[in-house]
Formats: C-alpha cells, structure tokens, sequence
C-alpha cells in the first residue's frame, strides 16, 4: 500500500471517528491550537546581477598606468551583493548564526536595505525564534511597503497565536498584509493562501476562507501546502469527505522537507497526530538534518507520552538549531515525562535563553520550572524543588501558585 492510501485511510478513520487530542496537550507540546500559521520557510532575498567592467587607464606619478577608482556607492554595492550572496548560501546549508552575521554585515553596509532584513527574518524564522523574525520583517516592510515575499512573511508570522498579547489585533493585521499582498500581486498564489490562514486564525470560517485557499490552488495546482490548508477549513466546515483527499493529495504532491513540513504541521494543528507521522518520516528520509522535522516528530511522540522516542529526535533538533526555544522547551517536556529531572531542568533553561517575554512565562509554569519544582518535591529534594521555583518566579514574578510553593519548599 502506498504512502498516499495510508495517510488517506488514516484520516477517513480518524474524521470519521471524530479522534482528537485534549486541547490542554496540544498546548503542552506547543501546538498551535487555532491560528493555523503553520511553519514555512520563505525563498532567500534575490540579489543583483552584476557585470563590472574595467575603468579606463590613468597615468599616476612615476608614469605608471593604473585604473580610475570605482565610485565608493558603487564598490559598497558589490560589496553587498556579494555579502547577500553569501548569507543566501549559509542559510541554505542551515549556518544560521554565520547566515545572521552576515545579513547583519550586509545592513551595516546599507542601512535601510529591505532585503537584509528580511534575510534576518528568514534565518529567525527557520529556527522558530519568531519575535526576532517578526521584528526583522516588519522592519523589511518599512523599508520596502510593498514587497510581496515580506507582507507574506509579516503575515505567516503574526498568526502565531502568542501569550499575553492581543492577539485579535496580531491576526486583523495578518490579514491585512496578506489583503496588501494580494491587491499588489493578484496571481501569488502563496498570498492568497496566506490570506485565508489570516482570516481562519480571526475565526472566520467562510466563503471567502474556502475562495482565498481554492484560488491559491487555481494559480499554482501543485501548491501542496493550500491543499494541506484547505482540508482544514473544510474539515472544520464539516465536509470532512471533501477534507480527507485534500490532506492525501498535499502528502503527494510535497516533494521537499520543507513542505512536507508544513502539510504535517496542519495535519497536527488539526490533531491529526497518527497521520502525520508518515508525512514526517518521508521528510527526515529527504533531509534527516532537518530542525523542523526533528521537531515536529519529537513533539509526535510527546503527544502519546513516548517520551524516550521523543528524545533522539530532539536532541537531534536542538543541535540543528541550537538558538531556538522550542527545540529545547520540548527536550525538557520529554525529560520530565521521564521523571529526569536535573536533564529537564538543565533544557529548561537553555531554552530561557532564547525565550521571547511570552515563552519566560511559559516556562515559570506547570510546563516548566514550577513543574520541576513539583517533580523534586515528590522525590522530597525541598532544596532542587526551591531552586526550581525560585527561578519560576524570576522568569515571571506574577506567578503566585511558585510564590507560596517556594515558601513551603523551604519551610522546615
């Protein structure tokens, strides 16, 4: 039997029998539970071609013949190109501090150079470190108001549901980019389909969310990931008939790691768990490097609680991006599941040092140091345990359940 017939058989059962992981899982494991962004990663900022030709001679003092110097702006020019060439090339073989320093390079040269930008925002965005993405990218559209690729990228990324923010607003103006997106470039099938994950993560499930997915496809039929997209929707409308084919042909058409990515991060937004799987392995069989599907597959596992598979596949993603949050949040979560503590507690804060103000107060919860804490106190460690809360209460002061645990933890 095929890939394609297995996944298909799997999600006619699974709709079917209207299967689904609790909601307070799929936010333990980090899911998205209902922005749909998903996890894309955006072609590089092109460069210019550029032919230099040599200047006319001169005769200098001495009677030696040299060459008129090139203008300053026009040495910095190749100069960036160059710089830009190069950060394209890191990024693609997953350098990413080196691709980051680079594009960093590159707007130093040229201040106000939206492509820098939005290279820094892409290397941000492959590691999921998306507050620095989101900040790159919106200073890319200041700079360049309507570029397509970075209102798309603007827009991908403000539908990433986040804690203690207003989120109505974050999604009304993903959709506004992508409504920008669209105006600009009609026939960017991306846009239109970045405009109905918009639209979905507003909860607006209509129409117009089936139209922006459907006309996507229109444009480009081999788009696999608005297949992915408008299964979702459709599943979601209740046509569940008309959502299972969608999912299967998006698992054939994906031909990269990269979409395949996304297409088995909307099957588990949708808590599609088992029918990811084999999307996620034909990945890593492509690109067994990848930090997305390492990712994604650890956080697979999680969800049934088999921890210790889990493990490879995150320790492997924490390697491949090593300045990501959630790799290392997700490593902790399995080494709690594991009852490994000290290995939890050490992941834990590894991933506070790349935590956005959102993630720091995620990790002072249950699913984090407090969590610890607990574990240690059940092992009756009030030392470990009070350690673990009183860093809960340094990553978020507000959180009072640490507060009165810390004081029994050290009370005698």
């Amino acid at each position: 039997m095929s890939r394609v017939n297995v996944i298909v058989r799997v999600l006619f059962v699974l709709v079917a029998l209207c299967l689904g992981v609790p909601a307070v899982l799929a936010q333990d494991v980090g899911a998205d539970p209902g922005g749909g962004a998903g996890i894309f990663r955006p072609k590089n900022p092109e460069t210019k071609k550029r032919t230099t030709k040599p200047g006319p001679t001169t005769t200098s003092g001495g009677g030696r013949t040299g060459r008129t110097s090139r203008p300053v702006s026009a040495v910095i020019n190749d100069r960036a190109e160059d710089l830009l060439d190069k950060a394209n090339q890191l990024r693609d073989a997953r350098k990413f501090s080196e691709a980051e320093q680079t594009y960093q390079e590159v707007a130093r040269l040229k201040p106000g150079d939206a492509r820098a930008a939005y290279g820094l925002g892409n290397v941000y965005a492959d590691q999921q470190r998306w507050e620095s993405a989101e900040t790159a990218y919106r200073s890319a559209i200041a700079f360049a108001p309507n570029d397509v690729d970075g209102l798309v990228a603007l827009s991908v990324v403000l539908t990433l549901p986040r804690v203690d923010v207003d989120n109505a607003k974050r999604f009304s103006e993903a959709e506004s980019f992508a409504r920008k997106a669209v105006q600009i470039d009609p026939k960017h099938a991306v846009a239109w389909d970045r405009l109905g994950v918009a639209l979905q993560a507003r909860g607006i499930l209509n129409s117009e969310t089936e139209h922006s997915y459907r006309r996507a496809i229109d444009l480009d039929p081999q788009f696999a990931v608005a297949y992915a997209h408008l299964a979702r929707v459709l599943n979601r409308l209740g046509k569940s008939s008309e959502a299972a084919p969608l999912y299967a042909k998006a698992g054939e058409l994906a031909k990269d790691a990269p979409t395949l990515n996304l297409v088995a991060e909307s099957l588990q937004a949708e808590q599609l768990w088992d029918a990811s799987q084999p999307v996620l392995k034909r990945a890593l069989e492509l690109d067994s490097r990848n930090p997305t599907s390492l990712m994604l597959m650890g956080r697979y596992f999680i969800v049934f609680k088999k921890y210790q598979e889990a493990e490879p596949f995150l320790k492997q993603a924490t390697e491949a991006s090593p300045k990501a949050f959630q790799p290392f949040n997700l490593l902790a979560r399995a080494y709690m599941g594991m009852d490994r503590l000290s290995d939890a507690e050490a992941n834990y804060e590894r991933a506070s040092q790349f935590a956005s103000t959102s993630e720091r107060k995620q990790l002072a919860g249950a699913f984090g140091f407090e969590g610890i804490g607990d574990g240690y106190m059940r092992a009756k460690q009030k030392e470990s345990a009070a350690r673990a809360y009183q860093r809960a209460l340094e990553l978020d002061p507000t959180n009072k359940a640490a507060g009165d645990k810390l004081s029994k933890a050290r009370s005698r």
